[in-house]
């Protein structure tokens, strides 16, 4: 974010958490075996939802493409309704392919369908979805501090214009060049900074807003112009910042996932993931939505986003500061999107698709 302040509405996640658990139990009990290398995991109410599924609920699954195609034809009447902030697939209390409407608040009963084309409908009540640049307060924990360099990849950033903080999300490769990925609203200031613009690490928001030469790890190097009209189809909140391997390194502080593959992967429903971010550091969450179109509220406007990876948790995901984290597997820890926006409560996280974000700067993850 910007200038301006927090504005945000509450919802309840309950029947969302009913639905995963009950998914998790039923692949615990039917497995009966830990794949190769697998670590046995404690089920508690955090963990719980998050392991696997057994159905693999990917763009070929034919039930899911007949909901992303009956999303598709539904959305333009589904974004127009009071209150519905974005759309995506996912699946509804049977576990059944569904179209996911997220709404600011409770809708009146009627106004949405229970299906279409005879898919189901499932509402969410997310509240208001946010742009998760700016912390709404100070933040004591490690990833805000100034690191020696090579500063670690998901620790705090910015750009010299502006007293904010965002996440590095990755060290990206073209050539003989590395840079840093983040997202447009944290390197590119939401459209507003110039090419060859200064990069900090840590951002000055947390250096008190000061601006110290010491700080700079790179220069704004080229992003991705986010359309703000509210209803043009951005794909990405992306920005690279070159730097070099001197001032910038590819993995994680050791309380993290530590280094992510290059080789990346899509997101399919069901799949669990984790972040590194300057604010939440390490979380863990699930893919709870593909083929997301989402309103997004940034202080420049609205930008409308789609193809999007909707990540939902039990407990905060995201906060104000991770805006730019990279989703990665969980375990493997292979890029799955750019995070850059999410609710009040954090507990949904959105994603660009890391595919077209590296695509876009014809880069690569300098990985594992």
């Amino acid at each position: 974010m910007k200038k301006s302040g927090w504005r945000y509405s509450r919802y309840a996640l309950g029947i969302l958490a009913v639905v995963f658990a009950l998914a998790a139990i039923h692949w615990l009990g039917s497995s009966g075996l830990l794949q190769p290398g697998a670590v046995e995991a404690k089920i508690t109410p955090d963990t719980a939802p998050f392991d696997p599924a057994p159905a693999v609920l990917d763009l070929t699954h034919p039930g899911v493409q007949a909901a992303m195609a009956a999303q598709n034809r539904h959305n333009p009447h589904l974004l127009a309704l009071p209150d519905v902030v974005g759309t995506a697939t996912g699946v509804d209390e049977a576990g059944k392919p569904a179209i996911k409407v997220f709404t600011k608040r409770a809708v009146p009963p009627g106004l949405i369908p229970e299906s279409l084309d005879g898919i189901p409908v499932a509402v969410e009540v997310t509240g208001e979805i946010f742009a998760l640049a700016k912390p709404s307060a100070a933040v004591k924990i490690d990833p805000t501090q100034r690191f020696s360099r090579p500063v670690p990849i998901g620790v705090s950033t910015g750009n010299e214009g502006e007293c904010s903080a965002g996440t590095i999300g990755a060290r990206v490769k073209k050539g003989s060049n590395v840079y840093a990925l983040s997202n447009n609203h944290v390197y590119a200031l939401e459209n507003e900074a110039p090419l060859g613009s200064r990069v900090l690490q840590p951002g000055r928001y947390d250096t008190n807003c000061s601006l110290n030469p010491d700080n700079v790890i790179g220069a704004l190097a080229a992003f991705v112009r986010i359309d703000f009209s509210g209803t043009a189809s951005n794909v990405v909140d992306a920005a690279i910042a070159l730097s070099s391997t001197a001032n910038l390194g590819n993995a994680t502080p050791a309380n993290g996932y530590v280094k992510p593959k290059s080789a990346t992967v899509a997101a399919v429903i069901y799949q669990a993931v984790q972040k590194y971010g300057r604010t939440t550091s390490l979380t863990k969450g699930m893919v709870s939505g593909i083929n997301g179109t989402i309103n997004v509220t940034y202080s420049s406007g609205t930008a409308r986003f789609v193809g999007q990876i909707v990540v939902t948790s039990l407990r905060a995901f995201i906060k104000p500061g991770d805006s730019g984290s990279l989703l990665v597997t969980d375990p493997g820890r292979n890029p799955v999107g750019l995070l850059f926006a999410g609710d009040s409560s954090g507990r949904y996280a959105i994603a660009n698709p890391i595919g077209p974000v590296l695509d876009r700067f014809q880069v690569t993850i300098d990985g594992d």
